[in-house]
């Protein structure tokens, strides 16, 4: 058995003329967490459909849990728990009755015991008998989440299953899912959010189908030669638009309140920034966040579509 969950290697897929994933290479160890990211339209949700055998690719080869990609797609399914971006379960049964109908999917033996388990431990045990339609955001994730682990899968692939619920909800998901982790279970989850992203041991971030960059998030930040000054005070929202598209500033954007202002090239930023002190501005160096190198390197992303 190998010790990589995903070994993946020119995987593409195509639409028409349109390339959705452009050889993409994905070498992920067993029981980790990575973090799946890029922008909309990205390929995200193409290649994770290629990973767990729901698609087909028209170019590439690897295993996924030490099956073929191509050959062995059926033993694939029946190893990976796959979470899709919209709900997808019957809103007119209950909690447990969608999850009787799982188990009975993938031919479970002690259905009620394994429910009854998955029940408590997602914390679904009093709600249990509530219509899947009348549950929020929240406790529809669970209702998902337990869906795709009834069947004790070695792997989960999860596509922005985060997307339309509350932070603390949020919270809770990602504690259910380093718990997983803790078991053994290997996770890979796409996700827009930065603070989840910097939850994962690793990260992946595509970019018009193509890989830009994997890593620690703290190597990919140390890696991307980015500098960042941070700008806060009354004044900032001029400010912005002054030093957009000056030499020195490649990147001007807001997070908050306040303004970041990045560029590859140290001594330009500096100088930029000494002749904007500004009057009610306080300005700090910052190491760049994980949000500052992403708008760097989508800037770098060509779309070949």
């Amino acid at each position: 058995m190998t010790d990589r969950a995903i070994d993946v290697y020119g995987l593409t897929k195509r639409f028409g003329d349109r390339v959705a994933v452009d050889n993409v290479a994905i070498r992920m160890p067993r029981g980790q967490v990575w973090g799946f990211l890029g922008p909309n339209g990205s390929g995200k949700t193409t290649t994770i459909r290629m990973l767990c055998g729901l698609l087909k690719p028209d170019a590439g080869q690897g295993t996924c849990l030490g099956y073929d990609l191509i050959a062995d797609s059926g033993q694939i399914k029946r190893q990976v728990g796959y979470m899709t971006q919209k709900f997808s379960f019957w809103e007119d049964l209950s909690i447990r009755e969608n999850l009787e109908f799982v188990a009975r999917l993938y031919e479970l033996r002690n259905i009620k015991q394994v429910i009854d388990q998955t029940l408590e431990t997602l914390g679904l045990s009093s709600r249990q008998k509530q219509l899947a339609g009348t549950l929020s955001g929240g406790w529809k994730q669970r209702l998902a989440l337990a869906a795709c682990t009834l069947h004790n899968p070695a792997m989960l692939l999860l596509d922005e299953p985060t997307a339309g619920v509350d932070p603390q909800a949020r919270r809770d998901f990602w504690d259910q899912i380093h718990r997983l982790a803790a078991e053994g279970l290997t996770v890979l989850v796409s996700t827009h959010y930065m603070d989840e992203a910097e939850r994962c041991d690793e990260i992946v971030y595509i970019a018009y189908g193509q890989l830009m960059t994997q890593g620690p998030v703290s190597r990919i930040i140390d890696e991307s030669g980015l500098h960042t000054w941070v700008a806060e005070g009354p004044g900032v929202r001029a400010l912005a638009d002054r030093l957009r598209g000056r030499d020195g500033a490649e990147h001007v954007a807001y997070f908050g309140s306040a303004l970041h202002v990045s560029d590859s090239n140290a001594a330009k930023l500096d100088a930029l920034i000494a002749s904007e002190g500004g009057a009610g501005t306080q300005w700090r160096r910052e190491r760049p966040s994980l949000e500052d190198v992403f708008i760097d390197l989508m800037s770098q992303a060509q779309d070949k579509s």
